[in-house]
């Protein structure tokens, strides 16, 4: 697939969750910051906390949370345009419109994981994931979401066909790969001084795997898995849609 003069991509995100050493804590994913200082000099911590539910006999089921916990640091981009996650459990890298290409995008992420993998010293690799959030603005009116995204919502004949917003979501496995894509479909509110309906289009495709930090078999998973993505997104999409990117 060439890619588009105006890509609808809002956010492209790459994730590598991993396992780190019992010898491996924040104070070590602190040092991070002196590497990449120059282009990401604006540090946040990450919070995380774990919650559940707890039912007791004759009462109504009562939510508990534990505190919340630093579980790794965000490092932003002056701009605030790209930013590098380091954590206790993993990497990821988020690129914000605009966004370039993947070439780009790839190698800065390589680039800053193997930064991380040198700091943190990864046991293993259990996860990579790929996902690109679109946001495609659709002239109004149309009377048919096909004649822009042939996997669409359909409301049954005979009661009114209108929609003020939907919800979809869908798991699909790629056996040949090993890889699943979750698909989400929505739409944002109009906005009052335009005639565009915003549908929103994320792509999230991943693999469970098991191997080392070190192999060039991670970059040859996250090819295939931007393979697999740029088919469905393609596929999806009718020409009088691909024509708004262009």
């Amino acid at each position: 697939m060439k890619p588009y003069n105006n890509a609808p991509i809002t956010e492209a995100i790459l994730d590598i969750k991993t396992s780190l050493p019992p010898d491996i804590f924040l104070t070590h994913l602190q040092e991070f910051q002196e590497f990449v200082k120059s282009d990401y000099p604006v540090r946040k911590e990450r919070r995380s906390f774990e919650g559940g539910v707890q039912f007791k006999s004759g009462s109504a089921p009562e939510f508990k949370a534990s505190p919340e916990k630093i579980d790794g640091y965000l490092f932003h981009a002056e701009d605030g345009k790209s930013i590098v996650q380091v954590r206790l459990d993993g990497f990821t890298f988020n690129k914000l419109r605009p966004y370039s290409n993947w070439e780009v995008f790839n190698a800065e992420a390589k680039r800053l994981w193997t930064q991380y993998a040198k700091i943190a010293k990864p046991n293993s690799v259990s996860r990579i994931a790929l996902r690109y959030i679109n946001r495609i603005e659709l002239p109004l009116p149309f009377s048919d979401f096909k004649e822009y995204i042939l996997t669409a919502p359909e409301v049954a004949t005979g009661i009114p066909q209108a929609l003020a917003g939907f919800f979809v979501r869908l798991a699909i496995p790629n056996e040949e790969i090993g890889a699943t894509a979750i698909v989400i479909e929505t739409i944002e509110a109009i906005k009052p001084d335009t005639n565009k309906l915003p549908l929103i289009f994320d792509l999230d495709v991943f693999k469970g795997v098991s191997m080392p930090p070190d192999t060039d078999e991670i970059w040859a998973i996250l090819n295939q898995l931007r393979e697999y993505k740029n088919q469905i997104f393609d596929k999806s999409l009718t020409d009088k849609t691909k024509e708004l990117f262009k």
